[in-house]
């Protein structure tokens, strides 16, 4: 990890539910990395991501969003589990 103290990118425009679903998938690709985790519950938490990020250019945007500031990489956690 680059950063222990580090912000998730989040939209303000997100209602309180949908940011508690972007932050479960991108805690579920922290724990991906430091501690490994089943494929299939990374799978489930793709899948409710995609409900409230479901285009692919605003998902590239948040998953380099997020590499920048934790230097964990959303896609490659997302490829391996499929």
């Amino acid at each position: 990890m680059m950063n222990a103290n580090y912000s998730y990118p989040l939209d303000s425009s997100w209602s309180v539910e949908e940011i508690e679903t972007v932050m479960a998938m991108l805690r579920t690709v922290e724990d991906a990395y430091e501690v490994g985790i089943p494929a299939t519950k990374v799978l489930e938490a793709y899948q409710a991501f995609k409900k409230v990020v479901p285009a692919k250019s605003e998902e590239k945007q948040l998953g380099k969003a997020f590499a920048q500031v934790s230097g964990y990489e959303l896609y490659e956690v997302v490829k391996a589990a499929t």
